[in-house]
C-alpha cells in the first residue's frame, strides 16, 4: 500500500534569545532524531523534551508518531516553514464494491494548535465520473471529474478530466468527505478516491516516489495555527539549530557572497517575522498599516489644529466679551473721570475676573457676608494673602452705571480711618465688582439689636462709635476737595473692625456736589426709617439729609430700638417720630436703653437726646452740620469719661491710651 505525504503547519509559541554558537535541536538529554527524521524543539521525544503534549513525539521502531493527533506518522518537521509532513488516511471506492454506497471520512483538529494548510494542500478527486464534497460546518467545497478514454498514467494535469483539485478554506480545523458520489471503478480500471494531499508531492494520478495511485489508504493534509496570531523565530542564513532553544543556533558557514539578505550582527542574527499564513496578505497589510498610520496622524493633526483654533476663537470671544462688559459696566466713564483727574489713575486698581473668582472660590455660597439692595458681598482672599470683601453688584442698566462708577471714584479718593478703604474694582465681568478691605466684626445694627455679649455696648462705647461716625461724615461733607454726601446712612452701613472702630461703608448712592448744583434728583433713594422727610417731599438732597439719617442712628444707639417697629402702630412705628414725641412729653428717659442708663448721669443722657432731637428737626436749615455734631459728641464724651472710665475699660477692648487717641478724632 502506497502512502501519500502532507503538510501539517504548527504554531510555535516559544521564543528565546540565542547567544552561543552551538547548534542544538533538542533539549539537553533528549534525542533529536527518530530514524531518518529530525525532531527539533518544540517537538520532543520523551517526557520533558517537548513544549507541551501537542508537540510530544513517540519513536516506535525508528518511526516517529504524534500521539496527541491520532498517532499520525511524521515524515518530516520543518521549523523554517513551520510545517510537518504526516501520513493520513484517505477514502476511496476500493473499500466498497456496492454502487452508490456511502462512506464518510471525518478529520477533526479542533482544540489543537494545528490547522490544515491552505497554502500547501489541495482537495483532490481522482477517477473519472466522480463528484465529491468536502464539508466544514456550513462551508462546502468540492469538485467533479469527467471520463476520457486514456489511461491514468498518461494524465499530466488535474483540471477535471479523470482528476480535479480545488483549494480549501482558510483556518480549516476539521472536515468530512462523503463518498456517495464516487464510482466504484472508473473505465480506466482504477479506484476512485478523494483526499487532501500535499500538492508538491502529487501530480495527476501519481505521488512522488510512490508510483501510480491505486487504492491507497493514505493521503496528505496541511495544518496551520488556529485561533490566534503566531510569530516565527528562525536562525540566520549562516546558522543551523532550533531558534526556540537558548543557544540553539550555530554558525555553520561563512556569509560568503551575501548580497544583502544575510545580515550578521556579531556572530549571529535572529529575526522574528509574521506567521506564514499572514504573508499572503503582507502587501495589503503593509498598505493598510501605512494608510492607517497616515490617517491616524492626519486625524491627530486635524484634531490638534481644530482644538488650537477652538482655543484661539474662545480666547478671542472671551476677550471681546470682557471688553463689552467693561464698556457696559462703566469702564469708559471711569476712564473719562481718570482723564479729567489724573490722581485717580493710581488710586483705583483694576482686578481681573479670574483673580476674583479664585479669591471667592468661584463665588461659593459659604463665602457670602451679606446681601443688600445694591448687591451681594463675598469674603475672599487675594493671592498675596489679603482678606477682602468683594461686592458683586446686581445686573445694572445704563441708568445705574454712573451710580456704580461714582462709588468707585468717591472711595478711591477717601482716606479716613473711619471710612472703608476701596482696594479696586473689576469691570470685565457680567456684573461689576468692588474690592474693599475686609471689616471682620460685622455691622453696628447686629451689635445693637443682637443678643451677643462678646462686645457689650456701654455708654462710653456708644458715644465713641457715634463720634467716629460723625467725624467721618464731617470729613466727607467739608474736608474733601468736593463735598461728598453719603445719602444712605444707617446702622447696617456702619461696620466694626477688629478693634471695634466704626467704619462707614456702602457709598452706592453717594454723590459729588459742586457749589452750583441744586442737588435735585428724579428718584428719591434711601432706606425707610432713616430717610429725611424734607428730602422725601422736595427730592432735594443736602448735607442736612445725611444729618437726619445720622440722628436716627444716634437714637438707635441711645434707645436700642429698631428704626421701624412692626409691633407698634401709627406714628409710634417710626423710631424718629416716637422719639420726638417722648421728648415733647418729657418721657424720653423711659425709652433709653436699660443697658446704658446705669453708666451715665441724667444730664449726659439728656445731652445726647437733645443733640439727636436737633438732628431730627423737620426743617433741615435748623439742623446742625455734621462738623458741629461731631464737636458736640466729643464734648459730651470727654465729660463722661472721668466718671465711668473704670467700668468702660472693664467691659471693652480699649485701654486708656486708645480712649485718648479716639477722643482726638
Amino acid at each position: 500500500m502506497n502512502s501519500t505525504q502532507l503538510y501539517l503547519v504548527i504554531l510555535f509559541l516559544l521564543t528565546s534569545a540565542i547567544k552561543k554558537s552551538v547548534a542544538i535541536y533538542a533539549r539537553p538529554g533528549c534525542n533529536d532524531t527518530c530514524g531518518n527524521v529530525r525532531i527539533p524543539y518544540p517537538f520532543g521525544i520523551g517526557s520533558g523534551c517537548h513544549f507541551n503534549e501537542w508537540y510530544a513525539v513517540d519513536c516506535n521502531s525508528s518511526t516517529p508518531y504524534l500521539p496527541a493527533i491520532n498517532n499520525l506518522e511524521v515524515l518530516s518537521l520543518n521549523l523554517e516553514n513551520q510545517t510537518a509532513k504526516v501520513n493520513v488516511s484517505m477514502i476511496s471506492d476500493c473499500q466498497t464494491q456496492v454502487r452508490n454506497s456511502s462512506q464518510i471520512l471525518s478529520v477533526d483538529l479542533g482544540g489543537s494548535p494545528f490547522l490544515f494548510s491552505q497554502e500547501h494542500n489541495k482537495f483532490t478527486v481522482d477517477g473519472c465520473g466522480n463528484a465529491v464534497i468536502l464539508e466544514q460546518g456550513n462551508l462546502l467545497t468540492g469538485c467533479s471529474t469527467i471520463c476520457q478514454n486514456e489511461t491514468v498514467n498518461n494524465r499530466s494535469d488535474c483540471y477535471g478530466i479523470n482528476c480535479c483539485q480545488t483549494t480549501i478554506p482558510y483556518y480549516l480545523e476539521t472536515y468530512s468527505v462523503n463518498t456517495s458520489g464516487l464510482q466504484p471503478r472508473g473505465p480506466d480500471g482504477v479506484c476512485g478516491s478523494a483526499f487532501l494531499v500535499d500538492e508538491g508531492s502529487y501530480s495527476a494520478g501519481t505521488f512522488s516516489g510512490a508510483g501510480q495511485l491505486v487504492c491507497s489508504d493514505f493521503a496528505s493534509v496541511d495544518f496551520i495555527p488556529a485561533r490566534f496570531e503566531s510569530y516565527k523565530c528562525s536562525c540566520s542564513r549562516v546558522e543551523e539549530g532550533s531558534p526556540y532553544l537558548a543557544n540553539g543556533c550555530q554558525v555553520v558557514r561563512e556569509c560568503g557572497n551575501c548580497t544583502g539578505e544575510c545580515q550578521l550582527i556579531g556572530l549571529r542574527n535572529i529575526t522574528c517575522i509574521p506567521n506564514p499564513i499572514l504573508q499572503t496578505r503582507s502587501k495589503s497589510s503593509t498598505l493598510g498599516v501605512v494608510l492607517g498610520v497616515s490617517i491616524s496622524i492626519g486625524v491627530l493633526i486635524i484634531t490638534a489644529s481644530i482644538f488650537a483654533l477652538y482655543k484661539v476663537i474662545q480666547k478671542t470671544k472671551e476677550k471681546r466679551r470682557k471688553e463689552r462688559f467693561f464698556k457696559r459696566n462703566g469702564g469708559i466713564l471711569l476712564k473719562q473721570q481718570q482723564s479729567a483727574d489724573e490722581s485717580l489713575v493710581d488710586k483705583t486698581t483694576l482686578f481681573t475676573a479670574k483673580e476674583l473668582e479664585k479669591a471667592t472660590d468661584y463665588y461659593n455660597e459659604n463665602r457670602i457676608l451679606g446681601r443688600g439692595g445694591q448687591g451681594t458681598v463675598y469674603k475672599g482672599m487675594l493671592t498675596d494673602g489679603r482678606i477682602v470683601a468683594i461686592k458683586k453688584s446686581k445686573i445694572v442698566d445704563e441708568s445705574q452705571l454712573e451710580q456704580f462708577i461714582n462709588e468707585v471714584v468717591i472711595l478711591s479718593q477717601v482716606n479716613h480711618r473711619n471710612v472703608v478703604k476701596l482696594l479696586g474694582c473689576c469691570l470685565e465681568t457680567e456684573v461689576p465688582l468692588l474690592v474693599s478691605e475686609f471689616i471682620p466684626n460685622g455691622t453696628l445694627f447686629e451689635h445693637i439689636h443682637g443678643n451677643s455679649d462678646e462686645f457689650p455696648l456701654t455708654l462710653n462705647t456708644r458715644l465713641r462709635i457715634a463720634t467716629e461716625i460723625a467725624g467721618a461724615l464731617a470729613y466727607l461733607h467739608s474736608a474733601t476737595s468736593i463735598p461728598i454726601y453719603h445719602r444712605d446712612i444707617k446702622s447696617t452701613n456702619i461696620l466694626l473692625d477688629d478693634k471695634n472702630r466704626a467704619k462707614v461703608a456702602d457709598f452706592g448712592t453717594s454723590r459729588f456736589v459742586s457749589i452750583d448744583q441744586t442737588h435735585l434728583t428724579t428718584l428719591v433713594k434711601g432706606t425707610f426709617g432713616y430717610l429725611d422727610p424734607e428730602y422725601f417731599q422736595s427730592s432735594q438732597f443736602t448735607d442736612k439729609s445725611d444729618v437726619y439719617s445720622f440722628g436716627v442712628v444716634l437714637v438707635e444707639l441711645l434707645t436700642g430700638e429698631r428704626p421701624i417697629s412692626l409691633a407698634k402702630s401709627g406714628e409710634h412705628r417710626s423710631l424718629a417720630t416716637h422719639f420726638m414725641l417722648t421728648i415733647e412729653e418729657g418721657e424720653v428717659m423711659s425709652i433709653i436703653d436699660s443697658r446704658i442708663v446705669k453708666y451715665g448721669s441724667r444730664g449726659e443722657l439728656m445731652a445726647v437726646a437733645n443733640l439727636a432731637m436737633h438732628c431730627l428737626n423737620m426743617n433741615g436749615k435748623n439742623r446742625p452740620t455734621m462738623k458741629e455734631v461731631a464737636s458736640e459728641l466729643e464734648t459730651i464724651r470727654t465729660a463722661h469719661v472721668p466718671s465711668s472710665v473704670q467700668t468702660d475699660i472693664r467691659n471693652s477692648k480699649y485701654n486708656a491710651g486708645e480712649e485718648e487717641e479716639l477722643i482726638m478724632l
